[in-house]
């Protein structure tokens, strides 16, 4: 989990943080929320430096507005609300092209998703995050950060 501050029209990691959670409920198919829920909640609540916005990998709408996705259900548990983006990497056949963002020279879309912050807002800071490639580098090191075991 990586913190951000829009500053400028410009994202920039302000620190790092992981946390172990025993006990993960197994996997169900469709809750994926019920499995994330308590490890986001436990990352969001060591964070003591101040942030603006927080960016999931994943859906926070499955539709334009209103099946709840990953990125809601972290909102409607958040004591302190923050703006939620999410950049999904596949399609969810609910999903628009007003939703997608191409990024480099790829010809597959991300799939931008919002709650707290206006879509073109959203759709904006992804296309100007760090990164040549079609994933921004900060998403790249947020995913390669979950996997240290």
């Amino acid at each position: 989990m990586f913190e951000l501050r829009y500053e400028d029209k410009q994202s920039r990691i302000l620190s790092e943080h992981i946390v172990e959670v025993n006990d993960v409920a197994p996997y169900e198919s469709g809750q994926f929320y019920k499995r994330e829920m308590p490890c986001l909640l436990a990352l969001i609540n060591q964070i003591k430096e101040p942030f603006d916005v927080i960016i999931i990998d994943g859906y926070v709408f499955l539709d334009s507005v209103g099946k709840a996705g990953l990125g809601k259900y972290l909102y409607d548990n958040l004591a302190n609300k923050k703006p939620i983006i999410g950049i999904a990497k596949n399609h969810f056949y609910d999903i628009t092209e007003d939703y997608a963002v191409w990024r480099g020279i790829s010809k597959r879309p991300l799939y931008v998703t919002s709650i707290g912050i206006s879509i073109t807002t959203a759709k904006e800071m992804v296309s100007e995050m760090e990164g040549e490639h079609r994933i921004p580098k900060m998403v790249a090191d947020v995913d390669k950060l979950s996997r240290v075991t």
